[in-house]
């Protein structure tokens, strides 16, 4: 039966879930969204289709993220949306429960992670594993990590910035801070709201991070027009933004984020430091991808920034790597039930 089992890797975000299948890749990218009806308590639409009610529910249904930071809020419904994303990405007709392995924040405490295993065992998996996300994202990224020398990722999700030195398989020093993507989004409507009074939506938020937005200032600004609502005549109105204001807006979320980076910096010992100097730190996660981040790393730092390639997918496709070779990753794996 073993042989015979499908193998999963979940990237499991707060804000997207990436499942990786072996020999295949990444099968499935699609957000951690579940759209629930009130009245009933009934899970009317997962993932992409219920992305889309965001903002736009009648009162009879939320759409909200059951993953809150990187963890899990709201248990029942992400066990629903693990077996959506189970179920679609193995196919109809697959009879043979998967062997899952599940990313998490590198700050989860062993409630949390039991959380985690329990939700696939209910959603069918045969077995789960949970594996700290510095760590598979080091897999993905293409860093040895069983070699003895200190590597240090940080990977900027949707809710959390996790950022490790890892030597011999392990992590040495940690942290995960809930300061992310998602509250870049926020400064950034706050700042829309405060400068212009003109609301916008989360959705706008991260379309303006995405397309002008910058971690340092820049000579050449982009702009971009922004339609909102009007605070003060409650009608529709349409602004131009520039790229540093952007900047200007992310400012202390950013700091934050820089924070983290630096303090597990001062918990390395000195061996692996100087290896982090000679080798630089790796951006992994899909808000690493915020213009000139490397560039603010540095900064703040002293030490070089690298973005990973395809730094969004990193962490899925160290899910993929960790379950080909299941047996020489077991002592960094965390836990199964």
């Amino acid at each position: 039966m073993a042989a015979f089992s499908p193998k999963l890797g979940i990237d499991l975000g707060t804000t997207n879930v990436l499942v990786f299948v072996p020999g295949k890749g990444v099968v499935l990218n699609e957000p951690s969204v579940v759209a629930v009806s009130t009245e009933n308590n009934k899970v009317l639409a997962i993932g992409m289709e219920a992305k889309q009610m965001i903002g736009r529910t009648p009162d009879s249904i939320t759409a909200y993220r059951p993953m809150k930071d990187g963890v899990i809020a709201d248990y029942r419904v992400t066990e629903a949306m693990l077996r959506y994303f189970m179920r679609k990405a193995l196919g109809r007709w697959n009879l043979f429960k998967p062997t899952v392995l599940i990313s998490v924040p590198a700050g989860v405490t062993s409630t949390e992670k039991r959380a985690v295993i329990e939700a696939a065992a209910k959603a069918g998996a045969r077995d789960a594993f949970v594996v700290k996300e510095p760590i598979l994202a080091a897999i993905g990224a293409g860093i040895p990590i069983h070699e003895p020398m200190g590597r240090m990722v940080a990977d900027i999700g949707g809710g959390t910035i996790d950022v490790a030195v890892i030597s011999l398989g392990g992590i040495v020093a940690s942290i995960s801070v809930k300061c992310a993507g998602n509250k870049l989004d926020r400064a950034i409507a706050d700042y829309v709201k405060k400068q212009y009074n003109l609301a916008i939506g989360d959705k706008t938020a991260e379309e303006i991070k995405i397309t002008i937005g910058s971690a340092v200032p820049v000579t050449e600004e982009l702009t971009m027009p922004v339609k909102g609502r009007d605070l003060v005549s409650g009608l529709p109105r349409t602004i131009d933004l520039k790229s540093n204001e952007i900047v200007q807006a992310m400012h202390r979320e950013l700091r934050e984020m820089m924070g983290a980076v630096r303090r597990v910096l001062q918990d390395t010992p000195p061996e692996l430091a100087s290896d982090i100097i000679d080798n630089g730190i790796i951006l992994t996660g899909g808000t690493s991808q915020l213009r000139h981040l490397p560039e603010l790393v540095y900064r703040r730092t002293g030490v070089n920034a690298n973005l990973a390639q395809d730094a969004y997918f990193c962490v899925a496709r160290g899910t993929g790597i960790a379950l080909r070779h299941l047996d020489t990753y077991k002592k960094s794996i965390i836990s199964k039930k």
